[in-house]
């Protein structure tokens, strides 16, 4: 706007104005991350660790709640088969340790010039005081970032983000004013506006799953002398374990039973927070909430079924509990 005149400024590809995929593009988002990837920091860039093959993640990076972060670039008006190319990504970096990432960054580091301590530099970003191994990485999140996607990635994407997935589309489209090359950068999936209720229906799916699944195992638990149900073997485990270590924090018994063992509702969550999510999503009666050491009132995740009961049967069995399948 101009003299109190309106006009348009013509729309262009990358390719017609010389901007290439890694040298140009790759370059000013890694410096600036945050504008496709919010409280996002760059471990690496052209990462390919590898035991075999010679394919590269574009950028791989790190969040404030300690997720890998795999970013995909392109150039192009489709976004050609990038989803499936991320999600291998994704599954090769999973099992990424603290350690390692360490050592990725500072090569990272190094290889630029700049001259920082890479555990420093992490820790600072993750808020921590010490390397916590067993808390990371939570869950390794992906952002695409493209000039335009195809209907057929959306709907891929969209799809996936429906079965507990966090992938992200964000179109990079370039305009032309004068000498100038401007960039419009907007996240289209999840939409920014929609993503809290997209968030809830997706948890409400989930749900809806795990219920269904658990309607074809009757399967029953003896713990402690009882007989138990999936989901009041989760409370009777987890009401067992506080009453052994009283002065448990929630911080401490969420790293014992960690969320990533039901994604959509976590095992345990703050009374207010499980009143928030609904009460039929938790164990809420007065007999039931429990108390931790540091004076929180939580309570136990009751939607529990024979796709998500197995890696909870794994901690119990951890803990030394002896829980026997009927």
């Amino acid at each position: 706007m101009k003299d109190k005149q309106i006009a348009a400024v013509s729309s262009t590809q990358f390719g017609a104005e010389g901007i290439q995929e890694r040298t140009d593009l790759q370059a000013a988002l890694r410096d600036n991350i945050n504008v496709i990837s919010p409280d996002t920091m760059v471990l690496s860039e052209e990462f390919s660790g590898w035991t075999e093959g010679a394919r590269r993640i574009d950028l791989l990076g790190i969040d404030k709640q300690a997720n890998l972060v795999v970013i995909e670039l392109k150039r192009d008006e489709t976004g050609a088969h990038m989803e499936l190319q991320s999600l291998r990504y994704a599954a090769m970096v999973s099992t990424l340790t603290f350690k390692r990432a360490i050592e990725i960054h500072q090569q990272y580091l190094d290889k630029r010039g700049i001259e920082k301590d890479a555990e420093e530099e992490i820790l600072g970003f993750l808020g921590w005081s010490d390397p916590q191994e067993e808390q990371f990485p939570t869950d390794v999140r992906i952002v695409l970032a493209s000039a335009n996607f195809s209907k057929e990635l959306t709907t891929a994407v969209m799809w996936l983000n429906e079965r507990d997935l966090d992938i992200r589309c964000v179109r990079l489209q370039p305009y032309k004013l004068g000498d100038e090359l401007l960039l419009d950068i907007e996240q289209i999936i999840p939409l920014p506006e929609a993503e809290e209720y997209q968030v809830r229906i997706r948890e409400q799916a989930e749900a809806q799953r795990a219920a269904a699944r658990s309607s074809r195992d009757t399967t029953q638990y003896e713990f402690l002398g009882q007989v138990y149900n999936k989901r009041n073997l989760v409370l009777a485990v987890v009401t067992h374990y506080l009453q052994e270590h009283p002065q448990a924090s929630l911080v401490e018994l969420k790293q014992v039973f960690p969320d990533s063992l039901h994604r959509a509702f976590g095992v345990v969550a703050p009374k207010a927070k499980a009143l928030e999510k609904g009460q039929k999503r938790y164990f809420l009666s007065e007999s039931q909430v429990l108390q931790t050491g540091d004076g929180q009132t939580v309570a136990v995740c009751n939607q529990w079924g024979i796709g998500n009961i197995g890696p909870f049967l794994d901690i119990a069995k951890q803990l030394g509990y002896d829980i026997t399948a009927q």
